[in-house]
């Protein structure tokens, strides 16, 4: 999308290696830098610079992320090229400090979270596309049922600590900035496709150039899947497709640059919201019951941006940003609802009624099956301005955001009657109360930053955030809207600070810490006086780099007074509610972050070894609220990742990848339960990558994930026990032209 190009980098040599470090990142937004597969690896070492990215970045690069005065983390371009990355969860998987809930195998909605953040729809972390908010109601609905297409990325940033104020609104765990593909500077293109062992295809294509002060660019992801669950008597797909077009045009004068992008995407996906109950799903994990076989989500999205940089000084630069994002959704899908109970029909079969197992099997007929049309529009559009002056030793960014987003929700529900394992059309329920709602809300942000440079060895970030939100929901108890069910309005302010430093004790070692207050928005649904869930968040850490060798462990700690669950029938809260939010009371999560990486050799070969671990311990305190002591929901307690890779200077290069996530509670409070349905199973996957590039041709190459084909229960929202794919085998090219 839109470039900022308001960055200064103070840059000293270091060593005999005599390595550029990185002094100074603007972290409003930079030139990127040429990232590393990881940490490091021979061809990231001897991979051109890119000084210029058409496109906007919060960090820039790996070796920017290992100085900021603050905890980052950047997957590059070689990395998402090596792994022919299409799935963000596995992705994310190898950054620390950054948990993933899977729910469909294939992450077309991703439940992601960040330190304290819980992963629930992702509704938790700032989620940017080039910098611009994309969630589809950032504020009033921040549920991510919207994600960007993985495979159209050229890099992702994952942005922690004190310095994350400068974006917003969440700025409790985390920020995550998709960066789309670059405006190249001569004309060029590539092409990558790549088909699997269920018939499943990818493409991802795109070409562009300059000529002048014009450039362009035009991509587009097309992704057509066959699903890898069985469907009980039927032979419908359980997979997807998507379609995603992106086009970019800049101009750029001695003072000016001008950035346009559209994007516009589809989603066809036969996904259900049903898991299996545990019996069923220890017998075979990839089985999906008949009554969702009708189950099904639409989607669209377009995206539009305007940016503007005007360098009115060599040391004073201006970026102003319009935006304005639109997503329509209906998933239309079995509400789970057992007629005959009116109770959840897997939390029956789970506890023994032969009946709902029954149901489920289609061994039984049954009147009353509700189908809902979960049919919504979401809008969200905004202005954002910030500057960025380079005063002596000061680096500030100082601005404003003024945003609007809002819902529609129409959702009414088709019934169904099984019979004799088929279902039979009965009759609709137009939507009345919660299913017929409008929700909106507008929000204005300041923010102000310096990156104080102090000494050559200290470095200084102090940052302060200002959010005004209005919020309004209008419920109605008609399908015609003339009757007013319910009026909700609610308005808050919330002012947050930050401090952040790094010290060099030496030219190898470094220490940070640092400081914020941290905000998640209500939500539409907000009470009039309700305050948003606020936490004090600290972390303390070393860095040791000596330009082979990169290791950092970072503590943190973040002191809840009213952590808050946002319910959603897709993520429901603890106590089993689909809407609105539960406050658990005080909580406090504490942790630790542990990277490394290095490049070893042997002979011809070249071994980047990149290891990556975060242990969470997240429970509630004695402030009220809850019961003391309650483990917190889907924030899993050990997680890990080991990328070896073995390169050849023939061109044929073998990767490695192995990911660890703990078992995790599935609601607040498992430990002192003595429920198996109260959490998830750990898993332990190993995906193989192996890739030749031909002297002046293309490179090919082969993946296998999940290699051992080890299949545990990785989620148990929205309900029911669900797998993560099984073992899928990948032949690809990648053609440069």
């Amino acid at each position: 999308m839109i470039r900022i190009y308001s960055k200064i980098f103070r840059v000293y040599l270091r060593g005999k290696e005599n390595r550029v470090k990185f002094k100074r990142t603007i972290l409003a937004s930079g030139v990127a830098l040429a990232a590393s597969a990881g940490l490091y690896s021979a061809a990231a070492l001897s991979a051109p610079v890119v000084t210029e990215l058409d496109t906007v970045t919060v960090i820039g690069g790996s070796d920017a992320a290992r100085e900021l005065p603050g905890s980052a983390a950047v997957v590059s371009n070689e990395q998402l090229n090596i792994e022919a990355a299409t799935d963000i969860n596995q992705v994310l998987k190898t950054v620390p400090g950054v948990y993933i809930q899977e729910e469909d195998g294939f992450g077309l909605r991703p439940n992601i979270g960040i330190r304290s953040a819980a992963p629930g729809r992702s509704e938790k972390i700032t989620l940017m596309e080039d910098g611009v908010l994309i969630a589809p109601a950032p504020y009033s609905n921040p549920a991510a049922y919207y994600f960007p297409t993985t495979s159209r990325m050229h890099s992702i940033e994952v942005l922690k600590g004190a310095p994350l104020l400068r974006y917003g609104p969440q700025t409790v765990g985390g920020v995550v900035n998709l960066v789309s593909t670059p405006i190249p500077e001569t004309n060029q293109g590539s092409a990558m496709f790549m088909m699997n062992d269920r018939g499943s295809a990818d493409l991802h294509l795109n070409y562009g150039g300059k000529t002048g002060p014009w450039g362009y660019s035009i991509e587009t992801a097309q992704r057509h899947y066959q699903g890898y669950k069985d469907i009980d008597r039927f032979d419908d797909n359980s997979g997807f497709q998507i379609e995603d077009y992106v086009a970019k045009l800049s101009w750029e004068g001695e003072r000016n640059k001008f950035l346009f992008k559209i994007q516009r995407s589809m989603e066809n996906s036969d996904e259900t919201y049903a898991g299996l109950t545990d019996v069923d799903f220890r017998r075979d994990e990839n089985r999906r019951y008949g009554l969702t076989h009708i189950d099904e989500m639409d989607n669209d999205h377009t995206g539009i941006n305007l940016s503007h940089v005007f360098n009115w000084t060599d040391n004073l630069t201006s970026t102003v940003t319009v935006y304005h994002n639109k997503f329509n959704r209906n998933w239309f899908k079995f509400d789970g609802v057992n007629p005959e109970t009116g109770e959840n029909i897997l939390d029956d079969a789970n506890g023994g009624n032969a009946n709902a197992q029954a149901i489920l099997d289609g061994t039984r007929d049954v009147a009353g099956l509700g189908y809902k049309n979960n049919n919504r529009a979401y809008e969200s559009r905004g202005v954002q301005a910030n500057f960025n002056w380079l005063l002596g030793d000061h680096d500030l960014n100082f601005g404003a955001r003024v945003h609007h987003d809002e819902m529609d929700r129409y959702q009414p529900v088709d019934v169904y009657d099984q019979v004799n394992g088929n279902l039979v059309y009965a009759s609709s329920i137009q939507p009345t109360g919660g299913d017929n709602r409008y929700e909106e809300a507008d929000a204005f942000s300041l923010w102000l930053t310096d990156d104080y440079q102090v000494t050559d060895r200290l470095l200084l970030n102090l940052s302060l955030r200002m959010e005004d939100v209005e919020t309004e929901r209008n419920q109605y108890a008609n399908p015609q809207r003339t009757v007013m069910d319910e009026e909700r309005e609610n308005d808050y302010r919330e002012y947050m600070a930050g401090i952040a430093a790094t010290y060099d004790l030496t030219d190898n070692w470094q220490v940070l810490a640092g400081f914020h207050e941290g905000m998640t928005p209500l939500g539409g649904g907000a009470n009039d006086g309700d305050e948003p869930e606020t936490s004090d968040n600290w972390e303390l850490g070393v860095r040791f780099n000596n330009g082979m060798f990169y290791s950092e462990a970072i503590a943190f700690y973040s002191d809840f007074k009213n952590f808050a669950e946002q319910c959603s029938v897709g993520n429901p809260c603890s106590s089993g509610q689909t809407s609105g939010s539960e406050t658990l009371g005080g909580a406090e999560v504490k942790g630790l972050e542990f990277l490394a990486g290095a490049l070893f050799t042997a002979g011809d070969f070249d071994i980047p070894v990149d290891l990556m671990y975060t242990y969470t311990d997240a429970e509630t305190s004695d402030q009220g609220g809850a019961e003391d002591g309650l483990t917190l929901q889907s924030i899993p307690e050990n997680i890990a990742s080991l990328r070896v890779g073995l390169e050849h200077n023939s061109g044929w290069n073998n990767y490695a990848v192995v990911k660890y996530i703990d078992e995790t509670c599935a609601v607040a409070g498992c430990n002192k339960t003595s429920s198996s349905f109260d959490e998830t199973d750990a898993l332990t996957t190993v995906d193989l990558i192996s890739r030749y590039q031909f002297t002046a041709g293309p490179e090919v190459f082969v993946k296998v994930e999940n290699l051992f084909d080890r299949q545990e229960i990785i989620s148990r929202s929205p309900f029911g026990a669900r797998p993560n794919i099984e073992r899928t085998v990948w032949a690809g090219v990648l053609v440069d032209f």
